[in-house]
């Protein structure tokens, strides 16, 4: 069977079209319009024909077709209830597409097509429940339990970025206090070495990026390598606001695996080991001998989200 999955973003749209062995056969992309639904629609159709053009294949030949959106998503009906960045609210994007390419999407939530896609070909293949932590420059998180995709009530559970790590803390988008996103994601970390460049002026952070504006997440390890203490104290620092999140998720759900995604999970061991030492060490009844979660790095990176799309079956009971 042949899949194509489209995973639409804020800024870039992209595309993909593989087999049952999870082989891309092609990809496609395009950049996000920043007008009406039926713009954003237009530009996805442009993207799927882009990739069966590639791949030498006719829609029919399709047989499986999703898409995973931001924001709160109906997958039984194909409608975005609500996505913030994209300006959508109550859009039938599944019929929109379908007036467009002729062809049913599947369309759910970003994150919890992502966690599908590392549970069924990455990260998580032989686990029972997961839950992939997304960091970027917000937190996405996808909830795998039982090997069904949990979605909570009127299909906008999951966020958990907007869970509070520090009481009365930094305004979030959201408009509380103290978001797990406003300390933990890659917007955060950038913004914590820029008040660490500039407090330490000696820092070799400067070394690695002379121009402040030009931080990013690779800024604080390249700086850690060349053994820089105000890098390690920032990485310390957010190793402790990261880990505060993931064991309050650990507490609560107990899964086997927590999976991380984004540009920063790249740094494999060096983000990884951190913080599977603090899940062992802070997770609640983790000293018993069954039922230790444990973090990996997620294997897919951008692709988790174009495999799991199509995968989804759109069913109230989905079982993976």
């Amino acid at each position: 069977m042949l899949y194509l999955g489209v995973d639409l973003g804020g800024t870039g749209i992209k595309a993909g079209i593989f087999d049952d062995s999870f082989a891309f056969l092609s990809r496609a992309g395009v950049a996000t319009p920043k007008g009406s639904p039926e713009q954003i629609a237009d530009a996805i159709a442009v993207a799927v024909d882009d990739c069966l053009s590639k791949a030498g294949l006719m829609r029919g030949q399709i047989a499986k077709a999703g898409l995973g959106s931001p924001g709160s998503v109906n997958p039984q009906e194909g409608i975005i209830t609500f996505a913030g960045n994209l300006g959508f609210h109550n859009v039938p994007l599944g019929a929109l597409l379908k007036e467009r390419t002729g062809m049913d999407f599947h369309i759910d939530n970003d994150a919890s097509a992502a966690a599908r896609g590392e549970f069924t070909a990455g990260a998580g293949k032989g686990v029972g429940s997961m839950v992939l932590i997304t960091i970027g420059t917000g937190i996405g998180c996808g909830i795998i339990i039982d090997r069904k995709v949990y979605r909570g009530y009127n299909h906008a559970g999951g966020e958990a970025g907007h869970m509070v790590i520090v009481h009365g803390g930094k305004v979030c988008t959201c408009g509380r206090k103290g978001c797990f996103e406003r300390y933990a994601s890659a917007t955060a970390l950038i913004g914590q070495i820029r008040t660490a460049m500039q407090d330490n002026r000696d820092s070799l952070l400067w070394q690695v990026c002379p121009d402040i504006e030009s931080v990013n997440g690779e800024t604080v390890f390249r700086a850690m390598e060349l053994s820089d203490k105000t890098a390690a104290k920032v990485f310390e620092r957010y190793i402790d606001y990261l880990a505060c999140g993931i064991i309050n998720i650990t507490n609560i759900l107990l899964p086997e695996l927590v999976c991380i995604g984004g540009g920063i999970s790249a740094r494999g061991a060096a983000l990884i080991e951190p913080l599977n030492a603090r899940l062992q060490a802070e997770g609640f009844a983790y000293s018993h001998n069954h039922g230790r979660p444990t973090v990996r790095a997620a294997q897919l990176r951008n692709d988790a989200g174009i495999i799991g799309a199509p995968l989804n079956t759109g069913g109230t009971h989905e079982r993976i």
